[in-house]
C-alpha cells in the first residue's frame, strides 16, 4: 500500500516540480509520517510551486497563509466574535482548520504568530479563551521560509523548529530539468490522485514496517555521535531520534520494503537531524546549511551495521 500511495503521489507532483524526484520522495515521506515539512531555500526555487503540488494531489480541504509581519495569532487559530443576530459570541475557524496547510514564508512573521502554530502541529488541536478544538484528520502542514539573512525575516525559534519532521532545500535545479522548465514541462496539478481515506490507511501502514534490533542500535549510534561531536553544542534529542525511525519506516514502505535497512536511515538522517542540532561557535554556523552539512559528516563517520535484520 505504502508503495502505490506513493508512486501516485510521485507521479502527480513531478508533473509540476521537474527534476526534483528525491525532494518530493522526502515530502511524500513525510506525509506518511504524520509529520511536517519545513522547506528552507531562497525565493525562486519552487517551494511553494512543491507545496501547492501536494495539496493539489491529495483530496482534503486545503488552505494557505501568507505570514506576514502583520499576521495575528487568531488569524491562524481563529476567534470569538460576537454575532449580533444571535447576540452571543460565536467561534470563527482559522486557517488551521484544514487538511493541508501551507503555510508561506512562515519566518517573515513575529515569534508571536509562528508560535500560534505550535500546538496544532504537536498535538492537533488548537485552544482558544480556554477551549480545545480538535483539528481533522490528516492534518499536515508544509511551510516555506526564506534564509534568515533576508530582509524582514525571524528566525524560528528551536522549540518551533523540533515540530518540523523533515527540514529540506530544493536548491537549483540542474541543467536539464531548468531547460526543460522553460520549455514548459512543468503544469498544476488539477485534480487528486489520493484521497484522504487512502492516506489515512497508508499512515496507519507506516508503523507495520519492522526496525531490527540492530537497526535500533544503528539508531542510537548516530543519535549518540551527535552528542559527543566535538561540533556539537547540543545533539540530538530522543524526540529527534523516534523522528528518524518513523522517517526511516515510511522510506522502506514507499521503496516496497516491510522492514528498515541502513540505507533507509542514511538517505533521510540529514533532513530529520539538521534543524535539530545546535552547533558550537557564532550565528553564522546555525544557518541550515552548515548544520546540514554536519549532519551528513556524522552520519558518515557512524559505523554502519553488517546484519540488517
Amino acid at each position: 500500500m505504502l508503495q502505490t500511495i506513493a508512486n501516485k503521489l510521485r507521479a502527480s507532483i513531478g508533473t509540476a516540480i521537474v527534476g526534483k524526484d528525491a525532494e518530493i520522495d522526502r515530502v511524500i515521506a513525510a506525509l506518511l509520517c504524520r509529520g511536517h515539512v519545513l522547506l528552507d531555500d531562497i525565493p525562486g526555487t519552487g517551494k511553494t510551486t512543491l507545496a501547492r503540488a501536494l495539496a493539489a494531489s491529495v483530496g482534503c480541504p486545503t488552505a494557505r497563509i501568507q505570514f506576514t509581519p502583520d499576521l495575528l495569532p487568531s488569524d491562524i487559530t481563529g476567534i470569538y466574535w460576537f454575532d449580533q443576530k444571535q447576540q452571543e459570541f460565536v467561534f470563527r475557524p482559522g486557517a488551521v482548520f484544514t487538511g493541508i496547510l501551507l503555510a508561506d514564508e512562515i519566518n517573515r512573521t513575529t515569534p508571536r504568530t509562528q508560535s500560534a502554530l505550535l500546538e496544532a502541529m504537536e498535538e492537533r488541536q488548537v485552544t482558544v479563551d480556554g477551549e480545545t478544538f480538535p483539528l481533522s484528520e490528516p492534518f499536515f502542514v508544509i511551510a516555506t521560509q526564506n534564509p534568515v539573512e533576508n530582509a524582514g525575516t525571524y528566525p524560528l525559534p528551536e522549540a518551533q523548529l523540533d515540530r518540523f519532521l523533515l527540514c529540506m532545500h530544493l536548491g537549483y535545479p540542474d541543467h536539464d530539468a531548468e531547460r526543460a522548465i522553460l520549455r514548459g514541462a512543468s503544469h498544476p496539478v488539477t485534480a487528486p490522485c489520493v484521497t484522504a481515506e487512502e492516506l489515512l490507511a497508508a499512515q496507519a501502514a507506516v508503523e507495520d514496517v519492522q526496525v531490527s534490533d540492530a537497526m535500533t542500535e544503528y539508531l542510537l549510534a548516530i543519535a549518540e555521535k551527535t552528542r559527543a561531536d566535538r561540533t556539537v553544542q547540543i545533539g540530538l534529542s530522543t524526540r529527534g531520534v523516534m523522528a528518524l525511525q518513523r522517517v526511516a519506516r515510511a522510506w522502506a514502505g514507499m521503496h516496497g520494503r516491510g522492514y528498515v535497512i541502513p540505507e533507509d536511515i542514511m538517505d533521510v538522517a540529514a533532513d530529520v537531524i539538521a534543524h535539530r542540532i545546535i552547533m558550537k561557535g557564532g550565528d553564522r554556523l546555525q544557518r541550515l546549511d552548515f548544520r546540514r552539512e554536519a549532519a551528513l559528516r556524522m552520519v558518515e563517520e557512524t559505523p554502519v551495521p553488517t546484519e540488517h535484520c
